[in-house]
């Protein structure tokens, strides 16, 4: 049954997020620095972001619940390589202290489903993509842990250039890499060029890589069981463990965003899962695409 939304943002906020656990949302410029966190219909407060390099690379932004349940929202507001962790309701800071950032682009963000890991797929000046992975708890206890190389090894990702990333589970990451690659000696361990991976953030290691046939995996990947969904020209559905593609619809076109950076703008793809997996939402230009999922 089709239900018209309850109401609506335009200009200038082009992009939306919203909180799988809570009543929080957050509508946005995607390469601006302005955004609005939101309950349900009231306005909570302005988000902001460096100007730095904001016309080049997608807002940092994520929402979710922490292991304590408490409802956050994660974003960069001062600096582009400063996490923050405040509370939704209230705006309070709950990572303020004295930092030591790293040089990293912080762009896209993601909660894992407990809450208890912070995703970051972001970029290094090349520019290449990189992904980093932080405790939350940690965090709360020392902010500085968000600054430095994280939970993830830098070494896992010292490979193909990161593009996306999401959550299977609590436990388990998918990262994707296109067909650039890191300039340094080639690293054993390192997820390679046009890769779909698969981390165990508890056993910190990779638990399948596989290649990805035919096309770079872009910036959006949506979880499904063990299969993802990715969106890069038109949807396909992945089988995280070998990189097969299990199913693809071409006649849905979606934007050709091969990473989250650069000073082309490209929008990124818009696309829903339905609770129970069996279909997929892809927003078209004048109308929204039902796939059924096999």
């Amino acid at each position: 049954m089709e239900q018209r939304a309850p109401f609506a943002w335009s200009f200038p906020f082009g992009t939306g997020t919203s909180s799988a656990s809570g009543p929080y949302s957050a509508v946005y410029q995607e390469r601006g620095t302005k955004g609005a966190s939101l309950e349900g219909k009231r306005v909570v407060r302005e988000l902001n972001r460096s100007y730095h390099r904001a016309p080049d690379y997608d807002y940092p932004l994520a929402l979710g619940r922490l292991g304590g349940g408490r409802e956050v929202v994660v974003h960069c507001p001062e600096e582009y390589n400063v996490l923050q962790i405040e509370d939704a309701a209230s705006g309070e800071r709950l990572t303020a202290g004295s930092r030591e950032p790293e040089d990293f682009f912080h762009s896209r963000l993601s909660l894992s489903p407990d809450g208890r890991h912070l995703l970051s797929v972001g970029w290094v000046w090349q520019p290449f993509g990189m992904a980093v992975l932080f405790d939350t708890a940690l965090a709360l206890t020392d902010p500085n842990t968000l600054d430095g190389e994280g939970v993830l090894p830098s070494m896992a990702v010292m490979g193909g250039e990161v593009t996306a990333g999401c959550w299977l589970d609590a436990d388990r990451l998918v990262l994707a890499t296109g067909t650039d690659e890191w300039y340094g000696e080639e690293e054993k361990l390192a997820l390679p060029p046009r890769h779909l991976g698969v981390w165990s953030v508890s056993e910190g290691h990779w638990l399948h890589r596989s290649p990805v046939p035919e096309t770079d995996p872009g910036v959006l990947l949506l979880p499904r069981g063990d299969q993802v969904v990715s969106l890069l020209g038109h949807p396909r559905l992945l089988d995280s463990a070998t990189g097969r593609i299990v199913a693809e619809w071409p006649e849905v076109r979606v934007p050709v965003k091969p990473a989250c950076f650069g000073y082309r703008r490209v929008a990124t793809p818009v696309a829903a899962l339905h609770p129970d997996g069996t279909r997929l939402a892809v927003a078209q230009a004048e109308s929204i695409a039902l796939i059924r999922l096999p």
